[in-house]
């Protein structure tokens, strides 16, 4: 494994812009690929499990454009296959509101058998 703050800091920058660069919200569809059929997001208390339902929730998030503003990112070896666990707390804009919505989001990221990484487990919560 390379160092777990590296890996971890791309991930964010690459899952964010991603997100963030959806010019539908179908496009967000594409951010299933991130996960696995043993991939958990719990949502705001609710649970999707595997790529398909959780690129179903994105997709379905009741605005058309957001824009994440990462504040702080937390970075800690799980010590199982080389996982990684990131915390990220931010700020997020849906739209054209001009008010920011803090939130906390955090990732557990494994080694897949093909090397590369994936999200196990994925908790969001806006934070008012």
């Amino acid at each position: 494994m390379g160092d777990p703050f590296q890996l971890a800091t791309a991930f964010v920058k690459h899952y964010y812009s991603s997100f963030d660069n959806c010019q539908r919200k179908e496009d967000r569809m594409q951010l299933g690929s991130l996960y696995k059929d043993q991939s958990v997001l719990q949502f705001e208390g609710q649970n999707f499990q595997g790529p398909q339902k959780i690129a179903e929730k994105l997709a379905t998030l009741n605005f058309d454009k957001v824009n994440h503003n990462v504040k702080t990112v937390d970075v800690q070896p799980s010590g199982i296959s080389n996982g990684i666990v990131v915390m990220v707390n931010g700020e997020l804009k849906v739209d054209d509101s001009p008010n920011p919505i803090k939130f906390s989001q955090v990732f557990h990221l494994m080694n897949g058998t093909d090397g590369n990484y994936f999200v196990l487990n994925d908790f969001f919560r806006l934070n008012y």
